[in-house]
C-alpha cells in the first residue's frame, strides 16, 4: 500500500496546512521585505493572526503610496492600512511612518508588479478619506464642538457627554490643585476631553479618539500640556499600556475613570460576573496604576466624595444608590489584590494591608512593600503568631483596658523588660509611621521578638489579679496596635 502524506501533497498544490508554519513563514517574509527597504514593519499580533488565517500560500510584497499623505497624522493612516486593507505599515528605525506598506498575497504571481499595482490602487482612496477628514476637522475648533456633545448620551440616567465633560473638568481641577499643577489647564483639558468624538476622523476611526484630540488641540493653539492630556485621558487602555505622560493628563485620566465608576455604581449597575459593559474593572485598575506608578499623593475617598458632589449627591436627580461612596471604594480596593498578584506579591501580604483599608493607593503601595520586606525577616513568623495570639486573647476579653500601661502594676521582671523595650522602640516607630517610612518602622518593631517570646514563656497574661491582668492586656494591645498601624501582620 502506498503511503499518503497529506501535508506534502497539499504543498504541491500551494497550500501550507500547518498554521504555525504558515505564520512563521509570513513573519519571516515580512521582516525580510522590511530589511530590503531599510524599514521596520509594524507586526500587530491580531492582524498577523487574521492574515495567517486568510492565506494558504503566503507571498509577501511591498507597495507604495503618495508621500503627501504623510502630512496626515500617522495613527489614522496606520489604522486605515491595518483595519481596512490588512496591510502591515512600516516605519523608519526612529518610528516615523514611511510611504510604504507590506501586504501578504495568496498567490505566487508571474507578474507580481500587477498585484502590487492593484493594492496601491485600492489603498489610495482609503488614505484620501483620512486626509479629507483631517483637513475638514481642522476647520472647526474643539471648543466649538462642545455644544454638540449635548446630543450624545453618556448613559440615559447620567446625562450627556457634555455634562460628563463638565464633571471631568471640575474634578481634574481639584486633582491638579492637590498635585500642585496648573488647575486651569487641567480644567480646560477636562472640558475638551470628549470633543474630538464629534470629529469626522474619530467617527470613521474610533480607535484614534484622544489622539486626534491632541492633534486638533495643537492646531487650535491650545497649550501643549492640554493637548497631551487629551490623548492621555484614555491611558492605560489595557494591561501593560503606557500611562499619561504628565500630571495634567493623569488628572484628566483619573477624573474620567472615577466619574464613570461613581456614575455607574450610583445607578446600581455594578459589574456582574464576567459582564462589565462600562469596563469598570479596567477603570479601577487604571486609577490604581496611575496613582501608584506616577507617585501621586491622592486619596481615593476624597476623589470619590468630590465626584459624588459633582453628580449632585446621592439624593440628587442622577445618583440613587446611597451606598455609592462605599461601593466604589470597596470595588477599587478589590482590584488591589489582582494588581499585586500580577507582581507576584504573596496573598497574605496583600490581605494584611487590605485589613487596614488605606485610602491612598500610594500609601497602600508603601505598606505592601514594607510588609513584603518584613515577611522575609527571621522574626516575622514569631511576631505574626504573637499578634494573632494577642488578638485572640483580646477578642475574649469583655472588660475595659487602661488608657496606658502602668509600670507600677507590673509584677514580673520580664514584663517590665518588655514594657521598657517597647517604650524605647515605639518612640522611634511613631515618627517613622507618621512619615510613612513603614519598612524601617517594621524593622524596629522586629526587635520585639525576643522580649515577647520571653514574656509569653514566663508570664501568665490572664492573672487572677484583675488589675494586673488588665495592665498586661493593655501592654499587649499597645504592642499590637503599633504593628496594626501599618498592617495586620497576624495574617502573615
Amino acid at each position: 500500500m502506498l503511503s499518503y502524506d497529506y501535508e506534502t501533497e497539499l504543498l504541491k498544490a500551494f497550500v501550507i496546512v500547518d498554521y504555525q508554519a504558515r505564520q512563521d513563514k509570513i513573519v519571516s517574509q515580512i521582516k525580510q521585505v522590511a530589511t530590503n527597504i531599510s524599514a521596520v514593519a509594524l507586526i500587530d499580533d491580531d492582524l498577523l493572526e487574521e492574515v495567517t488565517s486568510l492565506v494558504e500560500w503566503p507571498v509577501t510584497l511591498v507597495g507604495t503610496f503618495d508621500s503627501d499623505f504623510l502630512n496626515v497624522p500617522a495613527e489614522p493612516l496606520i489604522y486605515s492600512m491595518k483595519d481596512h486593507q490588512k496591510y502591515f505599515p512600516v516605519t523608519t528605525n526612529d518610528g516615523e511612518l514611511v510611504n510604504k506598506f507590506i501586504f501578504v498575497s495568496n498567490i505566487e504571481s508571474k507578474d507580481p508588479q500587477q498585484v502590487i499595482f492593484g493594492n496601491e490602487k485600492v489603498i489610495r482612496p482609503r488614505l484620501a478619506d483620512a486626509e479629507f477628514f483631517f483637513k475638514t476637522d481642522q476647520k472647526q475648533t474643539l471648543e466649538s464642538r462642545l455644544s454638540t456633545l449635548e446630543s450624545v448620551l453618556f448613559q440615559k440616567q447620567l446625562g450627556t457627554l457634555k455634562a460628563k465633560s463638565e464633571r471631568i473638568a471640575e474634578l481634574s481641577k481639584v486633582i491638579a490643585q492637590q498635585l500642585g499643577e496648573n488647575s486651569e489647564d487641567a480644567y480646560r483639558a477636562g472640558l475638551l476631553s470628549k470633543t474630538d468624538l464629534m470629529s469626522d476622523m474619530v467617527l470613521e476611526f474610533p480607535q484614534v479618539q484622544g489622539t486626534m484630540g491632541k492633534y486638533y488641540a495643537i492646531n487650535d493653539g491650545e497649550a501643549s500640556t492640554i493637548a497631551q492630556a487629551l490623548e492621555d485621558q484614555y491611558r492605560p487602555r489595557f494591561a501593560g499600556d503606557s500611562l499619561p505622560e504628565a500630571n495634567i493628563g493623569c488628572a484628566v485620566a483619573i477624573s474620567d475613570k472615577i466619574d464613570t465608576l461613581v456614575g455607574i455604581f450610583g445607578i446600581n449597575q455594578p459589574p456582574k460576573g464576567d459582564k462589565d459593559p462600562f469596563a469598570l474593572r479596567r477603570a479601577a485598575i487604571g486609577v490604581i496604576r496611575i496613582i501608584i506608578e506616577k507617585q501621586l499623593d491622592l486619596d481615593l475617598k476624597v476623589l470619590i466624595d468630590e465626584s459624588i458632589k459633582l453628580f449632585g449627591g446621592v439624593k440628587g436627580d442622577k445618583l440613587s444608590n446611597e451606598s455609592t461612596a462605599s461601593n466604589v471604594f470597596d470595588f477599587i480596593m478589590g482590584r488591589f489584590r489582582a494588581f499585586y498578584q500580577e507582581q507576584e506579591i504573596a496573598v497574605d501580604v496583600i490581605q494584611a494591608v487590605l485589613a487596614k483599608k488605606p485610602t491612598a493607593p500610594l500609601d497602600f503601595d508603601k505598606r505592601i512593600k514594607a510588609v513584603s520586606y518584613f515577611g522575609d525577616l527571621p522574626e516575622a513568623e514569631t511576631l505574626a503568631a504573637a499578634n494573632k495570639r494577642v488578638g485572640n486573647i483580646l477578642a475574649k476579653f469583655n472588660g475595659q483596658l487602661y488608657a496606658d500601661f502602668d509600670s507600677t502594676l507590673a509584677t514580673e521582671q520580664v514584663e517590665k523588660d518588655l514594657a521598657i523595650t517597647f517604650k524605647a522602640i515605639s518612640k522611634k516607630v511613631a515618627p517613622l509611621v507618621a512619615d510613612k517610612n513603614y519598612q524601617t518602622a517594621l524593622t524596629e518593631l522586629a526587635q520585639l521578638k525576643t522580649p515577647i517570646d520571653t514574656f509569653f514563656d514566663n508570664v501568665m497574661v490572664m492573672s487572677d489579679d484583675e488589675a494586673v491582668k488588665i495592665n498586661r492586656l493593655t501592654l499587649l494591645n499597645e504592642i499590637r496596635n503599633s504593628f496594626f498601624a501599618i498592617a495586620d501582620i497576624s495574617l502573615l
